[in-house]
């Protein structure tokens, strides 16, 4: 999703260490490692777009009006819980739709009450793709987890001016951190890595879940958003750097080629359609 300086963000009243990580991540975890893992699909919202040409920098949605699924995940791991992206504001719960832009977002039940429900009982981890309002908005359902952050994301973060449009980010800015650079293997056994995907921000990523049943799934962050995206390689026009999304899709798609991963748009309803519903996941 875009930048707050598009126009697209909420009202902002709705809302320590480094280290570096390198993984062969085109490589399966063994099977002892996916053995116990299990992938939670979370509904963090959903926003209704009236116009998406934005999302391609040719033109070629121009004048599209769409929907989009936001969509925050938990890998239960034997070493701890991660939580991946934190959705919409929970300031939405409850108030009217407004539209900003051209974007129309809403919520109907906050990430802490969905995590709660299904039964998990920690955050031990937290890690977003990428510092937009649409996957940084509950920061508060990983309050006390260690913050696992590209360093590229996180200098970006630090460093951007206001014109940059980046909301609140205390939540995150506050807890302990794990910085890192290229790829990183979450658990150090090869069956969770963040793979660094930059393009759409300075340090955007995607997340490669190897599970026993499923197999290797890689969640897309916003590299797409949209399938036919994907198939079109469609760029879009806020990008940060739009020949390194291009790179970072070759990336993507070599590793889900080398994997035979499944792929799941993280803001495309039919992929999140498929996927087991909480107290349920995949496994």
């Amino acid at each position: 999703m875009t930048q707050f300086k598009l126009g697209a963000a909420i009202a902002a009243t709705m809302f320590m260490g480094a280290c570096t990580g390198y993984v062969t991540s085109t490589e399966a975890a063994s099977p002892e490692a996916a053995a116990s893992i299990e992938l939670y699909t979370f509904d963090c919202g959903k926003i209704e777009i009236s116009d998406r040409g934005i999302f391609a920098n040719d033109g070629r949605y121009d004048g599209q009006a769409s929907e989009v699924a936001d969509s925050c995940f938990v890998v239960s791991h034997p070493k701890g819980n991660l939580l991946w992206d934190l959705g919409l504001p929970a300031g939405l719960i409850g108030a009217e739709p407004t539209q900003n832009g051209v974007f129309t977002p809403s919520l109907e039940v906050s990430l802490a009450d969905q995590i709660a429900a299904a039964g998990i009982e920690s955050i031990d981890y937290v890690a977003i793709s990428h510092h937009h309002f649409d996957h940084t908005g509950q920061q508060e359902a990983a309050a006390g987890a260690k913050w696992l952050v590209p360093q590229a994301e996180l200098d970006f973060i630090e460093n951007a001016g206001p014109e940059a449009g980046i909301g609140d980010m205390s939540g995150l800015m506050g807890l302990e951190r794990t910085a890192f650079t290229g790829d990183y293997d979450v658990f150090g056994d090869g069956s969770v890595v963040i793979i660094s995907l930059p393009g759409h921000t300075a340090g955007h990523a995607g997340l490669l879940v190897n599970l026993a049943e499923a197999g290797p799934v890689m969640l897309t962050g916003d590299l797409y958003h949209f399938r036919e995206s994907r198939t079109g390689k469609a760029v879009p026009a806020f990008n940060f750097d739009a020949p390194e999304t291009l790179k970072s899709m070759k990336v993507f798609e070599d590793k889900v080629a080398a994997l035979n991963a499944r792929v799941i748009i993280q803001h495309a309803a039919a992929d999140l359609a498929d996927l087991p519903k909480p107290p349920e996941a995949l496994k």
